[in-house]
């Protein structure tokens, strides 16, 4: 583990006014550097970013600094920084005539553009093909595209506390003290929650209650209105990168972490997870994970993307550099990965996103666990977007079909209609719905579910709908009464219409 002094964040208000002086912030790298050098930097390409910053101002200054990790002459550091207190405190080291970060500081904009800054390990700031190519086992990482989908999804409704398990740089913990009266930040790696108290610090947001140990451990029986958490979940042969690897079996860490979660919610709170876990030979992977549900918890599932074992392997050995390694010792690591996987009969890994809310519902032998693969692009943030599922679960649950016939529904927002057919042709061959927010879902409906969708505006209810369509198409209005509840159920389930109350 590295034993490099880390800052002390006793002065970093004056720090923080440095960094904000000099529009060191999102907004600010975007306008030095432009879209492109930008863009690049999360790609972990520096070139663009050092032909951008030849200029002495304290923002060039500063991006050369802490964010592509230059030596700067000690001059222009005193022009941007109190310098002074930033030595001592231990945010920069001197060597010579010049000065050269202690730590990677990157802008990073909240939710309503907040000025925050991540703190974490020089050349850990996540990005690019190759990965951070780091091999020091206690290393912190910072943020990356994981910690900010991680983000996206949770929901943001205000809650009394909030625990980060495996904090990191404190990407999330930070996320949540805009919304959370208390936060609790836990980490096996006591260097992690050194760098989540520097993120919170510099970033202007208030402390959080730090804690040592693994998973639930450091938290006893404590319970929470909200858990997230990006745990180390790499399937790999053995604990070598804290930052990473799970140190369990397979995919146990992350089964773990799920089912030891319905003790620590409150009722109606949400815990957010991403995770990896097998695709088993002669095993469904939705049965696998529906049995890491805990009992009392509604549940919903996402596989963003599954990699064949040679794939998985081969991203995590460039992740660790070992791909630049000696080629001996690469291809020594890379067997130990296949050996792995064959013991345990995996054929694949599947990554997505895991959400649990604490129901009465669920807790009363009814839970609402949906499992589904949904690889195509989603818009972020998806944390409304989850919000409303469990909202809809709820109302689904306490609907049969009479009562569904008698609601009243309204098209979703942004809702579009497609038809797909040969050019020219009198009628389409099928009908699709597309939503533009949200999971963007797409679904095929038949002439009677497109007919209902596009006449849905809230003002009649589901059956009379029905009735006046069976007439337009002279069909049986007691036979279309029957056979059409189950589908509206789908539109209501998937969001593409939207309860809006009972007339019958």
């Amino acid at each position: 583990m590295s034993t490099t002094r880390l800052p002390v964040p006793d002065r970093s208000p004056r720090l923080r006014e440095a960094l904000l002086a000099a529009a060191f912030t999102a907004d600010g790298l975007l306008d030095l550097l432009g879209a492109p050098a930008y863009a690049a930097l999360a790609r972990s390409e520096t070139v663009p970013a050092l032909r951008a910053t030849r200029g002495a101002s304290p923002l060039d200054t500063l991006v050369r600094l802490f964010l592509l990790q230059c030596p700067v002459p000690h001059e222009r550091a005193r022009a941007a920084l109190p310098l002074a207190e930033c030595m001592e405190d231990g945010w920069v080291v001197r060597a010579g005539d010049e000065v050269r970060a202690a730590v990677d500081v990157r802008p990073y904009s909240g939710p309503e553009e907040q000025d925050w800054y991540i703190v974490s390990d020089l050349g850990c700031s996540v990005g690019g093909a190759g990965g951070i190519g780091s091999r020091e086992e206690g290393v912190v990482l910072g943020v990356g595209g994981a910690s900010a989908t991680l983000a996206g999804i949770t929901v943001r409704t205000p809650v009394a506390s909030a625990l980060d398990i495996g904090t990191g740089s404190g990407i999330q913990a930070l996320h949540a003290s805009q919304h959370a009266g208390r936060v609790t930040a836990t980490d096996l790696n006591p260097r992690a929650l050194e760098f989540t108290r520097l993120t919170l610090a510099l970033s202007g947001a208030p402390a959080a209650d730090l804690r040592l140990g693994s998973l639930y451990e450091p938290v006893g029986t404590e319970k929470y209105d909200l858990v997230v958490s990006n745990p180390p979940f790499v399937i790999s042969p053995g604990a070598r990168l804290t930052y990473r690897d799970g140190g369990m079996g397979g995919d146990d860490l992350c089964r773990t972490l799920v089912q030891q979660t319905g003790d620590r919610l409150n009722e109606g709170g949400y815990a957010h997870f991403l995770a990896n876990w097998q695709h088993v030979e002669g095993e469904e992977w939705q049965n696998r994970l529906s049995s890491w549900v805990p009992y009392g918890c509604d549940a919903w599932i996402v596989q963003r993307e599954v990699q064949d074992v040679t794939q998985y392997a081969e991203l995590w050995l460039r992740d660790s550099g070992d791909h630049r390694t000696d080629p001996a010792e690469y291809a020594a690591r890379y067997d130990a990965w296949l050996d792995e996987f064959e013991a345990r009969r995996t054929r694949s890994v599947g990554f997505g996103w895991i959400t649990l809310r604490k129901s009465a519902a669920a807790a009363a032998g009814n839970p609402s666990v949906v499992i589904e693969e949904w690889p195509h692009a989603v818009e972020q943030p998806l944390g409304p977007a989850v919000q409303a599922h469990f909202a809809r679960q709820d109302y689904l649950r306490e609907q049969d079909d009479a009562a569904l016939l008698a609601g009243r529904f309204a098209l979703a927002a942004e809702v579009v209609q497609e038809q797909v057919g040969l050019p020219g042709a009198e009628d389409p061959e099928h009908v699709v719905l597309r939503q533009n927010r949200g999971m963007r879902r797409a679904t095929k409906v038949d002439a009677v579910g497109a007919g209902f969708a596009g006449v849905c505006d809230g003002t009649l209810p589901a059956g009379r709908i029905l009735d006046a369509i069976a007439q337009l198409m002279n069909e049986d209005p007691v036979l279309l009464r029957d056979r059409t509840p189950q589908a509206i159920r789908l539109l209501v389930e998937e969001g593409f219409l939207e309860p809006v109350g009972s007339a019958e």
